[in-house]
């Protein structure tokens, strides 16, 4: 059973001493051990939202379809991973950084957005930052300290403290601020005259008004909704696949989404990319130039380091083919999944065409 959230602020305000056990710097990873992977039947549906409540975190997407209720007011994302063991680690009580970005954030394709490009800057310019994990399980940035950052109650945000404390929430607007600001050289930007400035930009919100929030329904519907609702499952897998074929169309000439080169157009892209399965749709078999493309942008050290802020996804593509490939339950679980939103498709004579 879930705190009430005047019970929970309170004991935040009680460990304040120890909340500091969740600050991480750019320097510092979590340990392998915190991300024990697929510990449950994760891809087994219906899905239950009882991985929101800390008691029963230890049946995170268990077979069984439970009714708890829960406060929180951030919808719950397929690539959040959830603190192992039995202990509750103390959240972060406010900001606590004196100088240059500091990231508040979570392990969620949007939040990935910010880390990954916060590692390239570091990368290219040696910037330093600081981050801090914000539990959104946990209705942390629902907190007063947090929305004085990030208005909109819901991870990433920024500050930088090198421009007076200014905030900037969003992801896309994340990515625009930090190269204007940090990335002179343009090495993963481009100058703002250009044609390829523009392009960046349409792609940018396209991801951002598209395939961002059509493949975040297409698993909510999927994974999370207790009934199996055939039109919502082929309503929003099938989107999804449409707006996957703009992507894979895109990418047949090019290595990269604009301009030649790595950029944030494809840091844009990368979290959800990454978790394409969850929503029912392999890249290797359905979309070859993404697949293609998401290799490339995974070979660069960088990439890599920004996934792991502040933990790496046990969603990730090549974890869920790995746990499919070696578990029969989780094979066959899959294979589940696969008919069921083959079914709702039938159903409603759905029939993929892109664009």
């Amino acid at each position: 059973m879930s705190l009430p959230r005047s019970t929970s602020t309170s004991l935040r305000s009680i460990r304040n001493v120890i909340a500091r056990s969740q600050i991480r710097t750019f320097t510092s990873r979590p340990s392998s051990s915190s991300l024990q992977l697929f510990n449950a039947s994760f891809l087994t549906l219906p899905v239950s939202r009882a991985f929101l409540v800390r008691p029963i975190r230890r049946a995170l997407y268990s077979t069984t379809t439970t009714t708890t209720t829960t406060t929180s007011h951030q919808a719950p994302n397929l690539s959040a991973v959830p603190p192992s063991g039995d202990e509750e680690m103390a959240e972060p009580t406010g900001l606590i950084a004196k100088s240059g970005i500091e990231l508040l954030t979570f392990g969620t394709p949007n939040g990935y957005k910010a880390s990954i490009l916060l590692e390239e800057l570091k990368e290219a310019y040696g910037k330093d930052y600081t981050w801090q994990s914000i539990n959104i399980m946990k209705n942390t940035q629902k907190e007063p300290w947090f929305v004085a950052a990030g208005a909109n109650g819901r991870i990433p945000a920024i500050v930088d403290h090198d421009r007076g404390g200014f905030a900037v929430f969003e992801g896309l607007a994340i990515l625009g601020y930090l190269t204007r600001r940090y990335d002179p050289d343009h090495k993963v930007s481009f100058p703002v005259d250009s044609n390829e400035y523009d392009e960046a930009e349409t792609w940018m919100a396209w991801q951002h008004g598209g395939l961002g929030p059509m493949q975040g329904q297409a698993n909510n519907f999927l994974r999370f909704a207790k009934e199996k609702i055939p039109y919502g499952i082929q309503r929003y897998v099938g989107e999804t696949e449409r707006l996957y074929g703009v992507l894979n169309e895109r990418l047949a000439t090019r290595d990269y989404v604009v301009g030649g080169k790595f950029s944030i157009a494809d840091i844009s892209l990368l979290g959800w990319v990454n978790g394409s399965r969850m929503a029912g749709i392999v890249l290797e078999e359905q979309f070859p130039n993404i697949q293609a493309w998401l290799e490339r942008c995974l070979a660069r050290p960088a990439v890599q380091k920004g996934f792991s802020v502040p933990n790496p996804s046990s969603f990730a593509n090549a974890v869920v083919r790995k746990a499919i490939e070696t578990d029969p339950e989780k094979k066959k679980a899959a294979e589940e999944t696969a008919a069921l939103i083959k079914d709702a498709k039938e159903k409603y004579g759905y029939k993929y065409a892109s664009p």
